[in-house]
């Protein structure tokens, strides 16, 4: 598969009493390719955030394709409802999934991508046979929970070899990363091969969301050359 250089802004950093505008932001010609929604319940990750409800009625106020990361308990169960609800990409982790291939099978059935994350300390070799079976794979670059963390550099190998993977064919995905991504970091996970950058506080902190967005992919594509 091609490089590329998607820009997935993380609600989780945005105003969530003007979701909506927040989302607005960061749209446009040139803004973000994907919107990542953190659903969170506080039984995986000791964070509670949003459900579906919400992600129903973002779908409504945004063409923004919605990539939900469900860092949640039994998305056997629940993950095929943010496909039907009109997420684009659905991605469950591997951690609490109890049969992944078969979620992944349920999402591509309901009109949904389907991705596999896998957290920090979590070996990537386990899971090569299954991410056959995905779309994407989210590497998480800090401990799932929390946003504003600091991002954790020894992941990178990780994405290095999921990179030679899909450059080789074994592999048929999109390489994403999530945590810490910012201005000071983007290069180098760019420079490991990572295809689609989640981008919280270093998108929705400042005063312009949408120029947050065009400047992290211009030093993707500025770094490739």
């Amino acid at each position: 598969m091609a490089r590329q250089a998607l820009i997935a802004p993380s609600i989780l950093s945005a105003d969530f009493a003007r979701l909506a505008e927040e989302a607005a932001a960061v749209g446009g010609p040139d803004g973000a390719d994907w919107l990542h929604v953190d659903v969170m319940d506080a039984h995986f990750v000791p964070n509670l955030t949003l459900g579906l409800p919400v992600v129903k009625s973002l779908r409504k106020a945004t063409e923004i394709p919605l990539d939900c990361h469900l860092m949640i308990e039994d998305p056997d169960r629940w993950a095929v409802g943010y496909a039907e609800a009109g997420a684009y990409n659905v991605t469950v982790h591997a951690e609490a999934a109890a049969d992944p291939v078969k979620i992944a099978k349920d999402l591509r059935a309901a009109g949904a991508k389907a991705g596999l994350s896998v957290k920090p300390g979590t070996p990537l070799e386990s899971y090569v046979d299954v991410l056959r079976h995905f779309d994407t794979l989210l590497v998480m670059s800090v401990e799932p929970g929390f946003g504003g963390q600091s991002f954790m550099p020894e992941v990178l190998d990780k994405v290095r070899t999921a990179r030679r993977l899909v450059d080789t064919g074994h592999l048929k995905l999109v390489v994403e990363i999530d945590g810490g991504i910012n201005a000071d970091t983007i290069e180098q996970a760019a420079e490991a091969g990572v295809d689609c950058f989640v981008a919280g506080s270093a998108v929705y902190d400042g005063k312009d969301p949408g120029r947050a967005v065009r400047a992290l992919r211009r030093q993707v594509l500025d770094s490739a050359r």
